[in-house]
């Protein structure tokens, strides 16, 4: 019987050891397409995905060591790589002589893993033996290790052991929850990274008040805030209590990069709460910071609240210039207003890299928003006012709005 021919797969050749040398960006692009080859393969053979995304974990640590990983994105690229990975091997079809032999490799990659790139892997280990007998077997294999680290005598010494996440993850797993809360029970700190597991170990036990109180147990100096608000925020959204969880983590669990994403990703999960009400919450929670939920408050409709929310603290000029272009016609009013106050925080010497182009971007927008509202007098007037303070913008928008009127001023 011939033999079918072994898959070749084009990323092999690209992470040899030490292939990249010191730079990070020809690194990124061929994790990426690593994963999208790996992906299109999990298209139509679920196995041949799985070996090829072994191949890659077991390929990036020693293909990257020389990677400078200064700014992060290298690390980036990697954690998501491997958050793409770990479902492909985790869902292959394969019997459990197989994912035996999958995973010893997997531990041979971690344990090899010297810089480290794919240290999260562990954290998903109980998510990749997913035969309950196997994740068992691993959780007695490292259960051990683990008291040793966290002996008492060991304390002191700050021990550290690579698996304690895969221990945990794989008890979870094989369905031992007591005993991750009794193996937790022996660490020598509160790190959230492994109490984590305790509380997920709660909750399927059934006991969401215990899990609950175990989270907020896990606060401290340096732990992740965000995370352990969003654990706790999930608990009671799942136990049916929407209120409480709004009142005690909605803001605390979901930061975001903007106050606008912050304010959606709020509004998305509680539905029921009054967009008004979301605002005026978020911004009792960051005062001084009023004039940086304009966009939020103008993306609900709250045109009112968020020209008064500008004016009472600094907003970015363009945000207030884009606004202005985007409603002179839909509402003219705000568009005035939005146009005015982006002025007014120029003049006083707010934005960022902002230029001539700005000053005039504002004062055409507000004059074009002016007209459509009928108070093209009343906008000139006071765009004159804040003008009497700054030559530059005095300058500037004094020939714009002499163009506009026909006569300089």
């Amino acid at each position: 019987m011939t033999k079918a021919p072994k898959h070749k797969w084009a990323f092999a050749a690209r992470f040899r050891r030490h292939a990249f040398g010191w730079r990070s960006q020809p690194a990124i692009l061929r994790v990426n397409e690593a994963v999208a080859e790996i992906k299109a393969a999990a298209r139509h053979d679920q196995m041949l995905a799985a070996e090829g995304a072994l191949l890659l974990l077991e390929k990036l640590s020693p293909a990257l060591e020389q990677v400078d990983s200064s700014s992060g994105a290298i690390g980036s690229a990697v954690n998501n790589a491997i958050k793409t990975l770990v479902p492909i091997i985790a869902q292959a079809p394969a019997d459990e002589a197989t994912r035996s032999g999958w995973l010893d490799r997997l531990w041979t990659a971690v344990e090899e893993d010297a810089i480290p790139y794919i240290e999260i892997l562990p954290e998903y280990w109980g998510e990749l033996c997913r035969i309950q007998a196997l994740a068992s077997r691993w959780a007695d294999e490292l259960a051990c290790p683990v008291r040793i680290t966290w002996s008492q005598d060991r304390k002191t010494g700050g021990g550290y052991f690579k698996g304690t996440a895969a221990c945990l993850s794989a008890l979870y797993t094989a369905g031992r929850h007591q005993e991750i809360l009794s193996l937790l029970d022996l660490a020598p700190y509160k790190f959230w990274h492994y109490r984590q597991w305790g509380v997920k170990a709660l909750v399927a036990m059934g006991k969401q008040a215990e899990a609950l109180c175990y989270a907020e147990e896990s606060r401290g100096i340096n732990e992740p805030v965000s995370a352990i608000a969003a654990v706790c925020e999930q608990i009671l959204l799942d136990s049916g209590m929407a209120d409480e969880a709004y009142q005690r983590y909605a803001v605390e669990a979901n930061q975001k990069t903007t106050y606008l994403a912050t304010f959606r990703a709020i509004a998305k999960k509680y539905p029921h709460k009054k967009a008004r009400v979301i605002l005026a919450d978020l911004v009792a929670n960051s005062p001084g910071n009023e004039g940086k939920w304009f966009a939020a408050a103008k993306s609900a409709g709250l045109y009112s609240e968020a020209i008064e929310l500008a004016n009472r603290t600094a907003a970015d000029p363009k945000t207030l210039i884009r606004a202005a272009r985007d409603m002179k016609n839909r509402e003219p009013r705000f568009a005035v207003e939005a146009g005015i106050t982006a002025l007014r925080w120029l003049s006083e010497g707010y934005g960022y890299d902002t230029t001539d182009y700005d000053v005039y971007e504002a004062v055409r927008y507000t004059m074009e928003a002016a007209r459509a509202a009928g108070c093209e007098h009343e906008a000139t007037r006071r765009i004159q006012e804040l003008l009497t303070n700054s030559l530059t913008l005095r300058r500037m928008a004094s020939l714009i709005l002499g163009f506009e009127q026909g006569a300089v001023r």
